[in-house]
């Protein structure tokens, strides 16, 4: 059975950056797309970025293009999402996603972690 735990979030201030983990278990990977997602309190759950995991392109918002990274390690079947530059409005939950197919930037996802809370103080 697929798992996938998200951990890294936190309380950090403006500018500052966060790096998220999202382990992955359960199966092999290598056909999987990763994704993360963020959803604020009254908000819609919000697309950030993907990639495959076994390489290739990677998509990200316009809303955090030049700032987040998503990068995986093969050795720890692990995905991460580096944060920099973070703003107030990056406060939420951050969610890691996996599905099996083509990339998409919608929530058809069929895999995903709890949740991890970031929040930035101005």
């Amino acid at each position: 059975q697929v798992q996938l735990v998200e951990s890294g979030g936190g309380l950090v201030q403006a500018g500052g950056s966060l790096r998220l983990s999202c382990a992955a278990s359960g199966h092999t990977f290598s056909s999987y797309i990763m994704g993360w997602f963020r959803q604020a309190p009254g908000k819609e759950r919000e697309f950030l970025a993907a990639r495959r995991w076994s390489g290739g392109s990677t998509y990200y918002a316009d809303s955090v293009k030049g700032r987040f990274t998503i990068s995986r390690d093969n050795a720890k079947n692990t995905v991460y999402l580096q944060m920099n530059s973070l703003k107030p409005e990056d406060t939420a939950v951050y969610y890691c996603a996996a599905r099996l197919g083509f990339i998409t930037t919608n929530s058809e996802y069929d895999y995903w972690g709890q949740g991890t809370q970031v929040t930035v103080s101005s």
